[in-house]
This record gives structure tokens, C-alpha cells and sequence, in this order.
């Protein structure tokens, strides 16, 4: 895509500064010599400079094409053309440039459905290749990485494509900065921005994530089971081997059950045999009693 040297838009300026001072300067020597030469040669002059001098900013490349036939890159800053036998292409802006691309309904490697958005970050780093070897290096960019999109969804399940988005983002980056670089285009990074499914599809895993959790409770509770009978047997025996340990164990929680509710508990006579209680009293009280 070339713009032509007459084009209005990219008149800078110190051009259209030049031609006023020029006719200014044409209209003074004419009033001066009282012959219209002066006027014309003012005005040929300023219409000359105003197109002649372009001014190409400082993150702007622009290529001259002399009779077609490509001379050089200038800018930035002010530089000189001459016009009708030289023309300009469009102004390069090497500057980071942001691209958002969409792929919509696009098939996972396990044939899910799904709408995903990513944006580019690219920028030419040379522009005689982006400006010689591609017509529109922006359309160029926008269609190959919604391309590269597409592919790369199809390589991808959609769990992977869910908590995996980084890796996804770099091998879509890899595969356009290896489509690009010949163009004098380098792509910097990818990112992944949203990843949609249909709405019955997400009501189907939200309600089999909860249906995992479940399980996952359960085998939780029944571990936790197990291990309280295991516990619960080797109590057993070793109670069966030292009923004074048992007695003592039964006293104890007789204790805590009175310190902790602070009221009367009424204990059956046969516990209280079973612990042994009623001698343990009586041996007390008979130590007590002084003769």
C-alpha cells in the first residue's frame, strides 16, 4: 500500500509554512517589481516546498519510492522529496501494537465447543520488510494469529485450555513469531483472555466438580473412621491386659462429666462395682477412722 507524494493529510506543517511565507515573499516582490512574475514564482516555490518537506515522527518509519523503484527508509525528523517523481508508502509505526483476536465455536481436541478471546502484542522491527514484502501487514497479523488461535484450540482439551492458559498463550506467540519474522514483524507476547462454553456444559461440570467433592468427603470420613477404630482396638487391648488402667479411665471420665456440666450424675451400682468404687471407698474410710 504506497501514499501518493499529494497527499493532503501528510503535508507537514513547516510545508504549508513554507508556501505562506512564500506567497507572502511573491506577493512583496510583485507589488514591488508591479509584474505578476514575482507572484507566480512565489507561488510555485511554496507549492513546491509544502509538498517537498515531510516531517516523519519519532516512532514512524516511512519508505521513498523513486519512479517506483524503492530508494531508502526516512525519518524520523524532517527530510526532503520531490514530488510527482518521488512517492511515499504508508507511514510504519514501530511502536507496540495490541491486536484482539476471537475464535467463536471453535472444537477442542474432546469436541467441546467453545468461544475463546487473546490479544497480541507485535511490533515491526524492520520496516523495509514489513513495507516491501507484505500489501497490509496489519490485516496479515490480525488473520494469521486468528488462525494460529483456531489451531492451536483443536491441539488443546478443554481442561487444558481452562488452567493452562500461559503455556497455550507461548505456543501461539512461537508459532506467529515464526510466520512473522520474514515480514520484519516480531510478535512479543499472547495472552488468553476468556475461554467460554455453553451454558449446559457448565452446569454440567459445576455439578460434577460438586459430585467429586462429595466422594472426596466420604473417602475423607471413612479414612478418618478406620483410623478411629483402629485406635479404638488397641485401647481394647490394652485395657484387657490392665483392668486398673481401665478402672482408672472410667474414673476419669466419671470426673470430667461432673467438673464440666457442674451437676449430680447418678451412676448405676453395677458400674460402681464393676470399677471397683465401693472398696476404694470403704479402704478410705477406714484409713480415716483413728483408733
Amino acid at each position: 500500500m504506497r501514499r501518493s507524494n499529494i497527499d493532503i493529510g501528510q503535508i507537514s506543517g513547516i510545508g504549508r509554512l513554507c508556501f505562506v511565507v512564500c506567497l507572502f515573499a511573491g506577493a512583496g516582490i510583485a507589488a514591488a517589481t508591479k509584474h505578476p512574475a514575482g507572484m507566480i514564482a512565489g507561488v510555485v516555490v511554496g507549492v513546491y516546498l509544502m509538498f517537498a518537506i515531510r516531517v516523519v515522527q519519532q516512532w514512524e518509519k516511512v519508505a521513498v519510492l523513486r519512479l517506483g523503484k524503492y530508494v531508502g527508509l526516512r525519518g524520523p525528523g524532517i527530510f526532503m522529496m520531490i514530488p510527482i517523481v518521488e512517492t511515499l508508502s504508508a507511514y510504519v509505526d514501530q511502536r507496540v501494537r495490541v491486536a484482539s483476536v476471537s475464535a467463536e465455536s471453535t472444537l477442542t481436541r474432546d469436541t467441546v465447543p467453545v468461544n475463546v478471546d487473546a490479544i497480541v502484542f507485535w511490533l515491526v522491527w524492520n520496516a523495509e520488510k514489513s513495507i516491501l514484502e507484505v500489501e497490509n501487514f496489519v490485516d496479515a497479523i490480525n488473520m494469521s494469529a486468528q488462525t494460529a488461535l483456531r489451531e492451536s484450540i483443536g491441539r488443546h482439551q478443554l481442561a487444558q485450555m481452562i488452567t493452562e492458559r500461559e503455556t497455550m498463550g507461548r505456543e501461539l506467540q512461537r508459532i506467529l513469531d515464526e510466520k512473522t519474522n520474514p515480514w520484519g514483524i516480531t510478535v512479543q507476547s499472547v495472552e488468553i483472555r476468556d475461554v467460554r462454553i455453553p451454558a449446559g456444559l457448565e452446569d454440567a461440570m459445576s455439578r460434577q466438580a460438586q459430585a467429586e467433592r462429595e466422594r472426596q468427603a466420604r473417602i475423607i470420613l471413612g479414612q478418618a473412621e478406620t483410623e478411629i477404630s483402629n485406635s479404638f482396638v488397641q485401647a481394647a487391648a490394652a485395657y484387657a491386659e490392665n483392668p486398673v488402667a481401665l478402672h482408672l479411665r472410667a474414673m476419669n471420665m466419671l470426673y470430667e462429666a461432673i467438673k464440666e456440666r457442674g451437676s449430680m450424675v447418678i451412676v448405676p451400682s453395677s458400674a460402681v462395682e464393676t470399677m471397683g468404687l465401693g472398696g476404694n471407698l470403704a479402704t478410705a474410710a477406714l484409713a480415716g477412722v483413728k483408733p
